[in-house]
């Protein structure tokens, strides 16, 4: 009867397998996306990355040792191919450093825990040598190269390991030995496991926040936005939207100015969704951001990313609307997710800061064909169409993220609490034998 129930486990898990579809399918499907730029936005971008991430983590064979290196090495190989395919896209780069983080926080968790589970811990001057022969103390220098051998081979569970058997009585039989080999083995495979278990259930809660981060943004709105002010943003965000439409569920009455982000005019979706909230809503031309920022009382603009030294990130003209906004001192709110905080700095060499579109959103090539045809002899119409403003922290009054509020100056120590400092270069290193 066992032996027909251990079959048929292993053939529902078979079929389980076979079902699931193979990492490097889901891997190269998800490359072709973001190549061809078939997923655009960072929210959007930002939770298929973290989907895709967890079923590598869930896919990938463990070893004995070295359980988080083992995971570490294969999310850095699957995301330095996301973040070459579209290198534009920053929320593909802050997931996978995220993760990465995630799974050394994790890792360090479970080896504080065994620390706590030997008895690790400082030795006291009056203690009794009986209670030090009961309880083994390991010395600072050996909690010291634990600590840094973490992640590194020799694993800190091996250190560990090490030190529990030194630490036990010596047996006296080779079949207790035996069978205390056979219980260290599920010892490291329940730990890999656990390992997994509690890494998978963290990027469960990274992708729940990432779905959920403009509700937390937009409880905030009725603290920003007050009776009888007006608030101007530029383009569409549904962050925004979202933002704007909290503070009249709070009974806060207020106007809108939309200007509307040629040339792809986002701003025209946002002004409609606003009307149809019952906003009242006001669409005014790019250019006409400095003629009417005297009216207005705030700015509230969504982000593409935000960088570590406060800088943003955004949709073309919203530079322009910045400076219009600092030049009538009105303030610049900027609403954005912790999936858009961005470790780098602009000046880092992974950080691509702009794209240029098609020049078809800009000009008809029927109606221009001459102008851009050089070979007719007369002067060539180039068109340039960038997407991207990149927005100086001094330009910024404060960022609102699902987190609170915090100032430019701040978001280095909030990026802080995301990232290691490891991972920011998520190129793999190469190996070189010994």
């Amino acid at each position: 009867f066992l032996l027909k129930k251990k079959i048929i486990v292993v053939i529902i898990f078979r079929l389980r397998l076979a079902k699931m579809p193979d990492v490097q399918t889901l891997v190269n499907d998800f490359l072709n996306q973001l190549k061809k730029r078939k997923i655009e936005g960072s929210q959007a971008t930002a939770k298929l990355t973290a989907e895709l991430l967890r079923s590598v983590i869930s896919q990938q064979r463990v070893p004995h040792t070295n359980q988080a290196t083992a995971l570490i090495n294969a999310v850095r190989a699957v995301g330095e191919q996301l973040i070459a395919a579209n290198p534009v896209e920053l929320a593909v780069g802050n997931i996978v450093r995220r993760v990465l983080h995630i799974i050394r926080e994790e890792d360090l968790s479970l080896a504080t825990a065994a620390m706590d589970g030997l008895g690790v811990s400082a030795a006291s001057d009056d203690e009794d040598d009986a209670e030090r022969d009961e309880n083994p103390v390991l010395s600072a220098a050996a909690v010291a190269a634990a600590a840094r051998s973490t992640l590194r081979p020799p694993s800190l569970q091996t250190l560990l390991e090490d030190t529990s058997d030194s630490a036990a009585p010596p047996h006296t039989s080779s079949s207790g030995g035996e069978s205390d080999g056979r219980s260290r083995s599920v010892e490291k495979g329940s730990r890999g496991r656990k390992l997994k278990h509690d890494v998978i259930e963290a990027v469960n809660e990274l992708i729940q926040d990432i779905s959920t981060c403009y509700e937390q943004i937009a409880e905030q709105a009725v603290e920003h936005i007050h009776h009888n002010e007006v608030i101007l943003t530029l383009g569409s965000s549904k962050t925004v939207l979202e933002f704007l439409y909290a503070a009249k569920e709070k009974q806060r009455s207020f106007k809108v100015f939309v200007a509307e982000g040629a040339p792809r005019y986002q701003g025209h979706l946002l002004a409609k969704e606003l009307a149809a909230r019952g906003l009242q809503t006001t669409v005014i031309t790019d250019s006409a951001v400095f003629a009417m920022i005297s009216r207005v009382n705030m700015v509230i603009v969504g982000a593409h990313a935000v960088m570590a030294n406060g800088g943003v990130i955004a949709p073309v003209g919203l530079n322009m609307v910045a400076l219009a906004a600092q030049r009538h001192a009105v303030p610049f709110v900027v609403l954005a997710g912790s999936h858009k905080l961005c470790p780098l700095y602009p000046h880092n060499p992974e950080v691509l800061l702009n794209e240029l579109r098609s020049p078809s959103e800009l000009l008809d090539f029927g109606e221009f064909s001459d102008c851009m045809d050089s070979a007719s002899g007369a002067g060539s119409l180039h068109v340039v169409n960038p997407t991207f403003d990149y927005v100086p922290p001094k330009l910024v009054s404060l960022f609102i993220t699902d987190t609170g509020g915090h100032n430019p100056s701040y978001m280095y120590r909030l990026i802080a609490d995301y990232y290691s400092a490891d991972d920011l270069v998520v190129k793999r290193r190469p190996t070189t034998g010994s």
